[in-house]
């Protein structure tokens, strides 16, 4: 219910922003969970990237990945120095997609087909025009979702101590989509390095793609 709820206000806003033809930019909304040993950046705050075997055959994936993370880095104070690391930094990404289906019978007596309002033919006249019609409801089979998260592992290399752990969920339509990695990874980092206990929610807003 949770999810539905969640769908159609998403369809909802996405509705509103095709009528205002105006909007500029959306929220991605994450959930983010940290962990942290450090109580200021760090000096020299110098890192390379460390991989997981599963990770070392990923290739070009894991170096897109990890090209989302740095811009994220960077703004928490980190400096990326392969030659003299101070600190490895794991970066890691995964979607799990859940699909609902619902029977379209269990919320209208007209099953699939029901009212819309918008642009319809008019008919004999010949025309278009805008109004109420009768059609066949599509968005009624439609309950899927994905659940992204990235998630940021800094290891202290003098003695393989983790001292952060941060992680951010995103919950989309379209999951695989490259743009939502940096912005979640700067909302896996806010409040760099003494976020607040507990899960909390961090949206980032980007620009809408023209």
């Amino acid at each position: 219910m949770r999810v539905q709820m969640r769908m159609s206000m998403a369809a909802a806003v996405a509705a509103a922003v095709l009528l205002s033809g105006c909007a500029t930019s959306y929220v991605v909304d994450n959930q983010v969970q940290t962990f942290s040993e450090l109580r200021t950046v760090p000096q020299p705050a110098t890192y390379r990237f460390e991989r997981l075997p599963s990770q070392q055959s990923a290739g070009g994936a894991q170096l897109q990945l990890e090209a989302a993370a740095e811009p994220a880095l960077a703004k928490a104070g980190w400096v990326r120095n392969d030659g003299a690391a101070r600190y490895s930094v794991l970066i890691g990404s995964d979607v799990v997609t859940t699909t609902q289906f619902v029977d379209p019978w269990v919320y209208s007596r007209f099953g699939p087909w029901g009212p819309y309002y918008g642009r319809r033919w008019a008919g004999g006249a010949g025309f278009y025009g805008w109004g109420p019609y009768w059609s066949y409801r599509q968005d009624m089979w439609d309950r899927s979702y994905a659940q992204r998260q990235v998630s940021v592992l800094i290891r202290d290399l003098s003695n393989q101590q983790v001292v952060y752990e941060t992680r951010a969920v995103h919950e989309s339509r379209w999951p695989n989509d490259p743009a939502l990695l940096t912005p979640m990874f700067d909302a896996a980092l806010s409040s760099f390095p003494q976020p607040p206990a507990g899960v909390r929610q961090v949206n980032i807003e980007i620009p809408l793609k023209k």
